[in-house]
C-alpha cells in the first residue's frame, strides 16, 4: 500500500494499481511519481516562474482571459526546457516493458484527482496515440504543464486549494482501443440511491465517448437481477436501424467487474473500459461523484468555452456560411429603410422589429460568436506545444493581414489622414472650422463649408462619408457614433501629423506568415499537415470574427437607436414628448406606445437615460500609487501623459504621444493607436485589441491593472514597461537620480 501513496502517484495511477493487484485487466504501464514532477520543476528553474505568475496579482482580480494567458505562459516554461539526464533515462527505462512502434497513452494522475469530493475530471491532459521517446518526454511535460491551465487553476479556485501546492504524477500506458468502448457507473449518478446501474458504449475508443464525439448506446441495469431496465441506442449515422452494441453477455460482465471494483474500493465506482466479455480491460476507477450546483454562472459558463475540434468545425461553418451572412445584411436592410416616410404604426414596427433583432443577436453572440472564439486560443496552444516557441505568443503572427472590418476602417482613415498630410491648405481649413464649430459641429454645415474654402476638399469629403456610413453606423459609449463626426475629424487631424505610424503603413516586425506557417509545419510533421492547416484556417477565422462580430452587432444597435430617435423627433413635433435627450433601450417600450396610441398622455425620457456608473476607486487622500502592476502585453518602455478615454467625448481629445489609458481598447477605437506612446487597460488579456495592435506596431502594452482608468489622470506622467507589466506615475527611477546629482 505505501508503495501506491496516492501522494506519490497521484489518484489515477494509485486505483490502477490496486485493480492490477486485485486481477483486474488493466493497461500495463509505469508512473513517473510526483517526485519526478518536483525534480523537473526544481532543475528547469520554473517554479519562481511560477510564483511570479500567480504572485502577480490575487486570482480574484483575474479576469478569465488573464487566468488563460497566465497558464499559457507557465505552459510554456514546461515546454521550453528538456528533461534532466536522469528523467531521460528513468523513462527510457520504463519505455523497455513496450514494443517500440507501440502507440503509448500518457495521462495525467494528479494529486487528489479521482477522489470522491474532487474529481478534476476533463481539467488534466491525457495524450494518446505516442510514439517514440521523443514524443513520451514531450507528453510527459504537456501533462505535468497542464495542472497549471486556466480551467485547473479555476477549479482549485473552487476548492480552496493552493496551486503552490500542486503536484503531478504521470501514468505512461499502452494503448488498449477494443471495440467498443464505454463509462459505466455502479450507480445512477443522478440519483445513487436507487438499484440501478449505468452502461454507456460507443464504437471505437472511449475518447470518442468522453470527448463527445460520438452519442453512445444507453442502458439501465438492475443491480441485484441484472436485468435490462431500459436501452436507448445511440443517435448515429451508421444504420437506419442499429443493434446494440453490446451483447447480453457483454453488459453482464461490464455490471460484474463494477460490483467487483465497488466491493475492492468500498464506493461506488465510475469506470472507463474498452473491449467486450472475453477481452474487457478497465482503462479507469474512481468514485461517482455528484456535481455541487454552481453558484457562480459566468465561472461554469467560461469552463464550457472549450470546444473540441468536431464543434468547432460545426461553428465555423454555421458562422461564416450562415450567421455572419445573416447578421450583415440584416444591418444593410436595417440601415436601407426610409424610417421618415413610415407612419407611426410602422415606425412602431420597425422598432420593435430592431428591438427584437438586437435581442437575437446578442443571444448568437453568446452562444456562437463567443465558444467560436475559442479557436483562437486552440490555435495558440497547438502551436506552442508543437513549435516549442521562445516567445509563446509567437502564433499572433499568424493572425496577421486578415481582413478585419476594424482593419479596413483603419486603412480608409489612414487614406484620409494621408490626404491632409499631403495638402496643407486642406488640413488648415478643416483644423479652423473645427475650432470654429468645437462641441456644435453639424456635418452638412461643415461640409458646405469646407467645400467653399479648400481646393480638394471634394474627395476628402467623398471618402470620410464613405468612412461614416460603411464603418461609423455603429453604438459607442451608448451614441450613434455615425451621428458624431468631430471626434473623428480631430483624430484625422492629430494622424496626418504621424503617416508613418499609420495602421499597415509599414511592414510589421518579426518572421513573415510564410515563415511560421512552415515552422508550426516542420514540426508537427507531414502526416499531419493537414490537421495543422486547418488549425491555422480555424483560428484565423475565429480571430477576424470575434472583432467583426461586435462591430456588425454594434450597427443593428445603432439603427435601433435611430429609428428610436426618428420616433423622438416625430413626437416632439406632436408635443407628446416634452423632455430632450436621445432616447435608449429603457425608452423602448413608452415610445411604441406612444406612436401606437395617439390619444395616451406624453411621455419624457427622464428616467434611465443611461444605466448608472459604478462607483469609481477612490484612493485615500495622502495615498499616490508609486507603482501599478499588470499584464506584460506588448513589450518596450515608454513615457509619456496620460490621456484617458472614458467615453465617446473623449475620443477627439486624443493627442500624438500621449499614454492611452482605458478600461479596453475596443474595435470602435483601434484608430488611436498608432497616435499613442503606449497603452495602459484596465481589462487584461494577451488576445485582446489593444495587446494584439500595440505588438504588432511595437508599442508597450500593460493590462489587467484594475481600477486603472480611474486611479490615473489627465496629464500624469508615467512609465509604461511592457516587459515586466509595470507602470510607474511620476518621473523614472533613474531621472531622479539624475536630478540628485545635477544638485
Amino acid at each position: 500500500p505505501g508503495e501506491w501513496d496516492e501522494k506519490v502517484v497521484g489518484g489515477k495511477a494509485a486505483k490502477l494499481a490496486r485493480l492490477a493487484v486485485a486481477d483486474f485487466k488493466v493497461p500495463k504501464g509505469f508512473c513517473l511519481t510526483t517526485r519526478a514532477y518536483e525534480a523537473f520543476v526544481k532543475d528547469a528553474g520554473i517554479a519562481p516562474a511560477i510564483r511570479m505568475e500567480l504572485g502577480r496579482k490575487s486570482m480574484d482580480d483575474m479576469r478569465w482571459e488573464e487566468i488563460w494567458d497566465t497558464a499559457l505562459r507557465i505552459r510554456a516554461k514546461f515546454l521550453a526546457q528538456p528533461l534532466s539526464g536522469l528523467l531521460r533515462e528513468t523513462v527510457a527505462t520504463g519505455l523497455r516493458g513496450f514494443d517500440a512502434c507501440a502507440p503509448l497513452a500518457v495521462r495525467s494522475s494528479a494529486v487528489g484527482e479521482d477522489s470522491a469530493g474532487r474529481s478534476f475530471a476533463g481539467l488534466h491532459e491525457s495524450i494518446i496515440g505516442v510514439r517514440g521517446r521523443q514524443a513520451v518526454e514531450d507528453a510527459i511535460r504537456l501533462v505535468w504543464a497542464s495542472l497549471w491551465s486556466d480551467a485547473a487553476l479555476l477549479y482549485r479556485k473552487e476548492l480552496g486549494l493552493d496551486p503552490a501546492h500542486s503536484r503531478m504524477a504521470v501514468l505512461v500506458q499502452e494503448m488498449v482501443d477494443a471495440d467498443p468502448s464505454g463509462v459505466a457507473f455502479a450507480r445512477d449518478p443522478r440519483d445513487t440511491r436507487t438499484e440501478c446501474a449505468i452502461i454507456e458504449s460507443v464504437p471505437g475508443p472511449c475518447s470518442q465517448l468522453v470527448d463527445g464525439m460520438v452519442d453512445p448506446d444507453h442502458w439501465e441495469l438492475d443491480r441485484k437481477t441484472h436485468a435490462v431496465i431500459a436501452w436507448l441506442p445511440g443517435q448515429r449515422d451508421d444504420a437506419e436501424h442499429p443493434a446494440p452494441l453490446l451483447e447480453p453477455r457483454d453488459l453482464e460482465q461490464i455490471l460484474e467487474t463494477l460490483l467487483s471494483v465497488e466491493q475492492l474500493f468500498g464506493w461506488s465506482p465510475d469506470m472507463e473500459w474498452t473491449g467486450k466479455s472475453g477481452s474487457l480491460t478497465v482503462l479507469q476507477a474512481r468514485p461517482i461523484t455528484t456535481a455541487a450546483p454552481d453558484n457562480d454562472e459566468k465561472r461554469a459558463w467560461y469552463l464550457s468555452l472549450r470546444p473540441g475540434a468536431a464543434r468547432l468545425h460545426a461553428l465555423r461553418k454555421r458562422v461564416v456560411e450562415q450567421l455572419i451572412p445573416e447578421l450583415e445584411a440584416e444591418g444593410q436592410a436595417f440601415a436601407a429603410d426610409k424610417l421618415e416616410l413610415l407612419d407611426d404604426q410602422q415606425l412602431a414596427d420597425a422598432i420593435e422589429q430592431r428591438s427584437v433583432a438586437v435581442a437575437r443577436w446578442k443571444k448568437i453572440y453568446w452562444d456562437d460568436f463567443i465558444p467560436f472564439a475559442h479557436g483562437v486560443r486552440r490555435l495558440a496552444t497547438y502551436y506552442n506545444d508543437s513549435v516549442q516557441p521562445e516567445d509563446p505568443y509567437e502564433f499572433v503572427g499568424l493572425l496577421r493581414d486578415q481582413p478585419l472590418v476594424a482593419t479596413q476602417r483603419n486603412d480608409a482613415i489612414g487614406r484620409r489622414a494621408r490626404q491632409l498630410a499631403a495638402n496643407a491648405m486642406l488640413r488648415s481649413v478643416v483644423e479652423r472650422l473645427l475650432a470654429e464649430c468645437a462641441g456644435t459641429l453639424r456635418w452638412p454645415v461643415f461640409r458646405d463649408a469646407l467645400l467653399q474654402r479648400a481646393d480638394g476638399a471634394e474627395d476628402f469629403i467623398r471618402g470620410f462619408e464613405d468612412i461614416n456610413e460603411r464603418f461609423l453606423d455603429i453604438v459607442y459609449d451608448e451614441e450613434r457614433l455615425h451621428d458624431q463626426p468631430e471626434p473623428v475629424l480631430r483624430n484625422l487631424i492629430e494622424l496626418s501629423q504621424a503617416p508613418n505610424r499609420l495602421l499597415n503603413a509599414a511592414p510589421i516586425a518579426g518572421d513573415s506568415i510564410a515563415a511560421l506557417e512552415k515552422r508550426l509545419l516542420d514540426a508537427v510533421g507531414p502526416e499531419r499537415h493537414d490537421e495543422a492547416l486547418d488549425m491555422i484556417e480555424t483560428g484565423r477565422v475565429s480571430w477576424k470574427l470575434r472583432d467583426d462580430d461586435n462591430l456588425l452587432v454594434a450597427r443593428l444597435e445603432s439603427q435601433l437607436l435611430r429609428a428610436l430617435d426618428v420616433a423622438a423627433k416625430r413626437l416632439r413635433e406632436l408635443g407628446r414628448l416634452s423632455s430632450e435627450g436621445c432616447p435608449g433601450d429603457a425608452h423602448i417600450k413608452p415610445v411604441v406606445r406612444a406612436l401606437r396610441e395617439p390619444s395616451s398622455a406624453p411621455i419624457t425620457l427622464e428616467d434611465n437615460i443611461k444605466a448608472p456608473k459604478a462607483e469609481l476607486y477612490c484612493a485615500p487622500p495622502s495615498e499616490t500609487p508609486r507603482q501599478l502592476i499588470g499584464q506584460p502585453a506588448s513589450p518596450g518602455v515608454a513615457t509619456g501623459t496620460v490621456r484617458c478615454i472614458h467615453g465617446r467625448a473623449d475620443l477627439g481629445s486624443f493627442r500624438q504621444g500621449e499614454v492611452l489609458v482605458c478600461e479596453a481598447i475596443q474595435p470602435t477605437m483601434t484608430h488611436l493607436v498608432p497616435l499613442a506612446s503606449a497603452i495602459v487597460e484596465r481589462r487584461g488579456g494577451m488576445l485582446i485589441h489593444g495587446a494584439i495592435i500595440a505588438r504588432e506596431l511595437g508599442i508597450p502594452c500593460v493590462n489587467g491593472i484594475r481600477h486603472a482608468h480611474e486611479i490615473l489622470k489627465n496629464g500624469d506622467l508615467v512609465t509604461v514597461d511592457g516587459h515586466l507589466g509595470i507602470v510607474t506615475v511620476g518621473l523614472a527611477e533613474f531621472d531622479l537620480e539624475l536630478g540628485d546629482q545635477d544638485t
